[in-house]
């Protein structure tokens, strides 16, 4: 049997690869093994493998058959393909020699056709160049007709296709053709546009334009007002015909552009019929504001700019009632009002640009220069709603030497202003003193006055036309900070033999106002758009490491971190220097509480009432002063986390130098427990509602077991178990 089963084991072989009787034996032992009953099976397995035979004989028979005649028939079909492809192959070399006797025989005549299509392209060519200039005349005819017969409408609109004509042309190579299509059109646009012009300033004559004076005094022109419908029918259909030129005048006029160095922003040209309207202002704001004129004084750009914005604001109803249904008519998506002003602060533009060389080193004019440049700025866009896609006086002050020079200026008169707002005798006075809900953070004027100018700084660049110059104002703001801060330190330092005087508690409140309202700028949609451009410039620098750059992407620091930190740090090192100061004298105060003879104190039943120990006042006294002393000088915020500091200070100096170093009998626990719960407690439930929550040393007693108190008392053992316990029996007594 254990023959039998090793075999079985071993039986690993592939049957379909083993030599025959190592076949049968395993058929065997498979098919039989040691069940002898079922030998009584091997007829019907002789039957069954007879079977098999059988069938595998006429497999054999059948493929040794069919075998030879595929192979037969496979080389008859090799036979077939190889006498076809050389069939194939012998028409393939008479053909081929066919074709080279053709091409050898056609050759000459190629040569003549060739020089026939060249000669048929060319003329086709010239035909085509006729063609042009054929239509170009025609369309010229065309014009001639129109004006001859005072079709002016036709003969602008055939203009303008004129004009779409020579603009296909541009990318063709027959300069000729170009410069005869552009002169045609030229002469054509000069005739027309000078007659349209004359008309429409006639027009505009009879409307009185410009409007020179406030809108209210403004008649909108008619001195006989019958005709009103009549010149207002002209002025439409005029300025709908000037508009069909716009297309030419475009092509002909090229305009006045600023130098490259002012980065203004791509901005089509001035419609036709505004420019043509805009003509008289221009020519009023050339005489007065260039040259010799009295009123060209650089010290008074405030001139020119008033007068530009008086003169948006005269025309603006006229533009807005008259002219926009006119542009809406024609199809146009020109707004007439922003159309306007933008050419007029075009003429601002240039003016800046060629004064401010003549200012950049005169401190004072420049900066008046700046002051009333914002100032125009602002109410551009907030009266006028000029857009910011538009080009700017903000563009001309971000020139490079400019924009140093404004920043320079800025900063030099940012520090005048600090120097100033700390040498007032005001400096550490809150203005809002008299007014309690007011002066709630109790900022001294000094703090008060610096944060507005940070305000104001960034109420002067935040219409910046780029964020790397926006960027320079905040690392510039960061730098006054910065400087304040080392201002405010220099000043607690003079002050700190001091700490709990009033200087010194409005520079703690000072500092600690900046921080509060760096905070909440941090989360300005402003300065975080500020913060995303300040992380596409640190992304491309590698002075920033990776985790920074995590931070700022994550939006988990913000542009003022560093500020922030710094001043926190100060402000925590002047909280901690007036606790210690206070829990100095406290500690002072309480060196007779510290020796009071706590084991011999009378016990509470032979006292007819409880009183405060006479050694605890000195402390308490100084407690209450200091904490209602630095209640009125700290602001809320400030004040909470002193009294809190301060408190686990005294907690810890009760315990361990009174609790702990002190053996007390009952009577002494008792009056120590009235001191803390009656009189120590209720000092600062001011400010909390359970200021025992402050004090855990002292109240906390869980920890020891108040059945020891009597032989804590009578063995003189650590007093904090007799504490807790007289506490505890006075709760349950």
């Amino acid at each position: 049997m254990a023959a039998v089963n090793v075999t079985k084991k071993e039986v690993t072989r592939d049957l379909d690869h083993c030599d025959i009787p190592y076949y049968v034996s395993e058929f065997v032992e498979r098919e039989v093994g040691n069940d002898y009953d079922s030998l009584r099976k091997l007829g019907s397995l002789i039957d069954k493998l007879s079977e098999n035979k059988k069938q595998l004989e006429e497999q054999v028979l059948t493929v040794s058959s069919e075998v030879p005649k595929r192979i037969q028939k496979a080389l008859k079909n090799a036979e077939d393909s190889k006498k076809s492809l050389n069939r194939l192959l012998e028409e393939e070399a008479l053909l081929s020699d066919s074709i080279d006797s053709h091409l050898l025989k056609a050759e000459p005549w190629m040569e003549e056709l060739g020089v026939l299509i060249s000669q048929v392209e060319e003329i086709e060519r010239h035909l085509s160049y006729l063609k042009w200039i054929s239509r170009i005349e025609e369309l010229s005819d065309n014009i001639q007709q129109y004006l001859m017969t005072n079709n002016v409408p036709e003969a602008a609109s055939t203009l303008a296709f004129m004009a779409e004509l020579d603009i296909k042309l541009q990318e063709s190579s027959c300069s000729h053709l170009l410069a005869f299509v552009r002169s045609t059109v030229k002469f054509w646009h000069k005739i027309l546009k000078d007659k349209l012009s004359s008309d429409f300033e006639e027009v505009l004559t009879q409307l009185r334009w410009p409007f020179v004076g406030p809108p209210q005094s403004q008649a909108f022109g008619l001195a006989a007002p019958a005709s009103a419908p009549d010149v207002y029918n002209n002025l439409e259909t005029l300025f709908c015909q000037l508009l069909k030129l716009q297309t030419s005048d475009e092509l002909l006029t090229k305009p006045k552009q600023l130098p490259e160095k002012y980065s203004l922003p791509p901005s089509p040209p001035i419609i036709l019929p505004i420019q043509i309207m805009l003509n008289p202002l221009q020519k009023r704001f050339k005489y007065h504001f260039t040259g010799n004129k009295p009123t060209n004084v650089l010290s008074k750009p405030e001139w020119y700019l008033t007068q530009v914005l008086m003169w948006i604001g005269n025309h603006s109803k006229f533009l807005d009632d008259k002219i926009q249904p006119i542009l809406d008519k024609a199809g146009s998506s020109v707004n007439a009002g922003l159309e306007f002003s933008r050419a007029l602060v075009m003429l601002i533009l240039e003016k800046l640009a060629a004064d401010i060389p003549f200012l950049l080193y005169d401190d004072a004019l420049f900066c008046h220069l700046v002051d009333e440049v914002l100032q125009f700025e602002r109410e551009l866009y907030s009266v006028h709603g000029y857009l910011s896609t538009f080009p700017s006086c903000m563009h001309i002050l971000s020139e490079e030497s400019c924009f140093q020079r404004w920043l320079t200026v800025e900063k030099k008169f940012a520090l005048q202003k600090m120097d100033s707002m700390l040498s007032s005798e005001a400096a550490w006075i809150s203005q809002y003193k008299d007014i309690t809900d007011v002066d709630e953070m109790k900022v001294p004027d000094c703090a008060e006055t610096f944060m507005t100018l940070l305000l104001v700084i960034t109420d002067r660049y935040k219409n910046l036309p780029t964020a790397s110059r926006k960027l320079q104002f905040l690392g510039l703001q960061k730098e006054l900070v910065d400087d304040f801060r080392i201002r405010l330190t220099q000043v607690m330092k003079e002050e700190s033999r001091a700490s709990l005087g009033f200087r010194y508690c409005a520079i703690l409140n000072a500092v600690n106002y900046i921080a509060t309202v760096l905070a909440d700028w941090a989360d300005n949609v402003f300065f975080l758009q500020l913060q995303q451009a300040e992380l596409e410039v640190c992304a491309e620098s590698s002075t920033v490491s990776q985790l920074q750059l995590g931070q700022l992407a994550s939006m988990e620091s913000s542009v003022f971190d560093e500020m922030i930190n710094l001043l926190e740090r100060l402000k925590q090192d002047m909280l901690s220097r007036q606790v210690h100061h206070v829990f100095k004298e406290v500690t002072d105060a309480a060196k007779l509480y510290k020796k009071e003879r706590w084991l011999s104190l009378p016990s509470q039943a032979e006292q007819a009432v409880m009183s405060l120990s006479s050694t605890a006042c000195p402390m308490l006294l100084t407690l209450r002063d200091r904490l209602l002393q630095l209640e009125q000088q700290l602001c809320h915020s400030l004040f909470k986390v002193f009294w809190q500091m301060l408190a686990e200070k005294v907690d810890t100096f009760i315990y361990q130098e009174i609790i702990m170093a002190n053996h007390f009998n009952e009577g002494g626990a008792a009056q120590l427990q009235f001191d803390m719960s009656r009189n120590l407690f209720p000092l600062f439930s001011h400010y909390c509602k359970r200021p025992e929550n402050y004090f855990k040393h002292v109240y906390d007693g869980e920890r020891f077991d108040p059945a020891a108190r009597i032989q804590i008392a009578t063995d003189c053992d650590v007093c904090s178990g007799a504490f807790s316990a007289a506490r505890m029996s006075t709760a349950h007594g």
